[in-house]
């Protein structure tokens, strides 16, 4: 039942004639086949919610989907998603928290790159827009055909100008 439903649930975010609201009830639909408290589920709603600019709905199912136990890339896109939409909702220390954590915590992760971009959003939103840029030229940096160790120098060097 899992690949199906993953298909199903692909098939839906990658349906360009949905809008919005029809993506949020197709989701809730499929999610609806799991228990209530599924953290897999939760997490989709939550997406879609979020996706569609509910973010006021979307919040609560991200907590819950965290809660539930999601682990992996999974739970490091949750954490991404959640801090976002928290973000998005004016609570920008807890974003800073919440992708802080992360950040320091996954550089081996897949997703660490995508971390460091939405904790350098939150940067800015604080009011740190040269911390916000140096993370951003970190994650930069190993992507660059050349000027990597420049870049990773003056990324640093914005923060830290004795580096």
């Amino acid at each position: 039942m899992t690949d199906d439903w993953d298909t199903r649930i692909a098939r839906v975010w990658a349906d360009d004639a949905l809008d919005d609201l029809e993506r949020v009830r197709a989701i809730d639909e499929i999610a609806a086949e799991r228990p209530a408290h599924d953290p897999r589920a939760l997490f989709e709603r939550a997406g879609a919610r979020d996706s569609a600019g509910i973010e006021e709905e979307a919040e609560p199912l991200y907590r819950a989907a965290l809660d539930g136990g999601l682990d992996g890339e999974l739970r490091t896109q949750a954490v991404i998603q959640l801090a976002s939409t928290v973000r998005n909702l004016g609570k920008v220390d807890e974003a800073l928290a919440l992708l802080r954590t992360e950040y320091e915590h996954g550089h081996a992760e897949p997703l660490h790159d995508g971390v460091a971009a939405f904790y350098a959003l939150a940067l800015v939103s604080s009011g740190d827009a040269v911390r916000g840029a140096s993370i951003a030229l970190e994650a930069l940096a190993p992507h660059l055909p050349r000027y990597t160790r420049s870049v990773a120098g003056y990324a640093r060097e914005l923060v830290d100008p004795e580096a």
